[in-house]
């Protein structure tokens, strides 16, 4: 199996050169049904986000997340209980990647907290502000 010809390319049965015959001459073999492409976070988009959320699930502060795989989007919601709306959804949507960034957060009524076109950039939302007073 060292050799890299295609197996499509190898001799078929008996020493036939050429393509391997399919055993149902003529017949037209089903095909499976084509999968409907989805939009994914990739290993390190969700390495990024999954270290914010046990950040914050180590605060006390979230409990729970959903992910979602649509054909245009891709959604992880956050919760504080399972039961609740989602407190945030992180998007990534790359029909918007030119224009304002394919990734965003958006708040619990719908309010994008923050977009761009880096995911490390749009999770600094989460950070917590150092509130500096007067002594």
């Amino acid at each position: 199996m060292s050799d890299p010809e295609d197996i499509s390319a190898r001799s078929g049965a008996a020493g036939q050169q050429g393509p391997a015959r399919s055993q149902t001459q003529g017949h037209a073999q089903p095909q499976a049904p084509a999968v409907p492409p989805v939009t994914a976070f990739h290993r390190r988009e969700l390495d990024l986000i999954l270290r914010v959320y046990g950040q914050k699930v180590a605060a006390g502060e979230w409990r729970d997340y959903a992910i979602d795989h649509l054909k245009d989007r891709a959604i992880f919601s956050v919760f504080r209980r399972s039961s609740e709306m989602p407190l945030y959804r992180i998007e990534k949507v790359p029909r918007n990647a030119r224009r304002q960034g394919a990734f965003a957060v958006v708040g619990a009524g719908g309010t994008i907290l923050k977009r761009g076109g880096e995911l490390a950039q749009v999770l600094k939302v989460f950070e917590k502000r150092r509130h500096l007073s007067l002594v």
